[in-house]
């Protein structure tokens, strides 16, 4: 065992590129590399694909990611932890294990299964978002919020691969530190500084400069080229935050104080499955270029509860666009704007009519220089498919009734997903918790 634990981050997000995390296990000695690919959206898009086919949920770039990164993994035997099993780690397992025989590469899966709650539920639970019950929503998809508790049996086997559903994001780091060193689920001061870490690393090229950039003070070099990061954690729960060496972006105390804001409400009090964590007394210290210490981080007994985030049918949106150039391109657009809103008023409710280039962000133009061009769209969430069609419909007409000079229209519709969230007690949710460890054969040769 190391003395010191190397965790890399290899994705923040379902769509985030494949490269940095190839070049970011090639060239540093891990010992995990994470790759965090699940948001609320995302699973209960997963849900509905595994309905259509039982074989099917698991993210849409698994394949990819797996045929680029085994052949590193063989060579240099770290270990991956991903939620990339969505809604369907089974069938993710499964696909890994097909695409390992492929390469000729000896693999091995640990399977955590136990996130799926919907069964759980029950239709008056409560709604965090709203004074809404459960029973007011079409539910697509039901998934708790997973701790590390949850990967350590997973972690206990001699697997390559560790796949699982919906896992809180920095408890997929937090479980390896908590396998590596020991430490106790009770032990909430390093639980603490652990999360923070994990927290960190969670969004992959965000800390290392690529959302952090922006023009004038926080320029960042090399952002074609933006490396990810990884951390060095010490027994103690002290990390040092890098990113791979000789690649584009930065890692400074900027960057850091950036992500250790995100999606963080309340500082001294941000919850997790496994502690309460406190970031007020974090502390970051430049080392040197591009490695930053954090110290600091502590944390309270982990809620009593797991929250669940709840996927459901919101309805359909329609959506069409459709582009005006030349001198007169503002005026035609409003032209078109008046026409789609009393062609549609009657039927849609809450149509929005954007000019793209104009208005579309912050919906006035601010006194900006009159436009070339702009790009009319017009959007609605309506309650049937056949209402949002309509809209798309209306705005591809416009190519022959006025305004003149009208081009490249679009339209489109889909159904909308939307996400609420519920408590459930842990016991509830660890009842259904399981590991199992698959390897080349598909067979199930491990039940933890």
């Amino acid at each position: 065992m190391r003395d010191v634990l190397k965790i890399g981050s290899g994705a923040g997000f379902s769509g985030d590129r494949l490269e940095p995390a190839v070049e970011l296990a090639k060239k540093v000695d891990l010992d995990y590399l994470v790759l965090e690919c699940l948001a609320e959206r995302t699973i209960a898009i997963a849900q509905k694909e595994k309905k259509k086919d039982k074989n099917k949920g698991y993210d849409p770039l698994l394949v990819d990611r797996l045929q680029a990164l085994l052949t590193v993994l063989n060579e240099k035997r770290f270990r991956i932890v991903t939620n990339m099993g969505a809604a369907n780690p089974i069938a993710g397992a499964k696909k890994i294990l097909e695409i390992s025989r492929e390469m000729d590469i000896a693999c091995k899966v640990a399977v955590v299964t136990g996130d799926d709650v919907i069964l759980e539920l029950d239709s008056e639970n409560d709604i965090l978002e709203n004074n809404h019950k459960l029973k007011d929503y079409k539910v697509i998809s039901a998934n708790a919020y997973l701790g590390a508790e949850a990967l350590l049996p997973a972690l206990k086997t001699d697997a390559d691969i560790i796949i699982t559903g919906r896992v809180a994001d920095p408890s997929l780091f937090l479980a390896p530190m908590v396998h590596h060193y020991n430490w106790s689920l009770e032990d909430y001061e390093r639980l603490g500084q652990g999360t923070v870490i994990g927290h960190l690393l969670e969004c992959a090229g965000q800390i290392t400069g690529g959302y952090f950039a922006d023009i004038g003070e926080k320029e960042v070099d090399g952002l074609a080229e933006l490396g990810f990061p990884y951390a060095s954690i010490d027994r103690d729960g002290t990390g040092i935050i890098m990113k791979t060496p000789h690649s584009g972006g930065i890692v400074n105390v900027r960057t850091v104080k950036e992500q250790l804001l995100y999606e963080v409400h309340n500082p001294s009090q941000y919850l997790t499955p496994d502690v309460t964590a406190d970031f007020s007394n974090v502390t970051l210290t430049q080392l040197e270029k591009n490695k930053v210490m954090i110290t600091g981080g502590s944390g309270r007994k982990k809620p009593d509860s797991y929250k669940v985030s709840i996927g459901y049918h919101a309805g359909y949106i329609g959506e069409g666009e459709i582009s005006y150039a030349g001198t007169t391109s503002v005026e035609r657009g409003r032209i078109a704007e008046e026409i789609l809103r009393k062609r549609l008023s009657n039927s849609i409710q809450d149509l929005r009519v954007d000019l793209i280039g104009l208005s579309s962000v912050h919906r006035t133009n601010f006194g900006n220089e009159h436009p070339y061009e702009v790009r009319v769209r017009a959007i609605a969430l309506c309650p049937t498919r056949t209402d949002a069609i309509s809209i798309g419909n209306e705005v591809e007409a416009l190519y022959t009734n006025g305004p003149y000079g009208g081009g490249g229209a679009r339209k489109r519709v889909s159904e909308c997903v939307g996400v609420v969230s519920t408590l459930l007690e842990r016991e509830r949710v660890d009842k259904k918790v399981k590991t199992e460890v698959l390897q080349n054969g598909w067979e199930i040769n491990q039940t933890l």
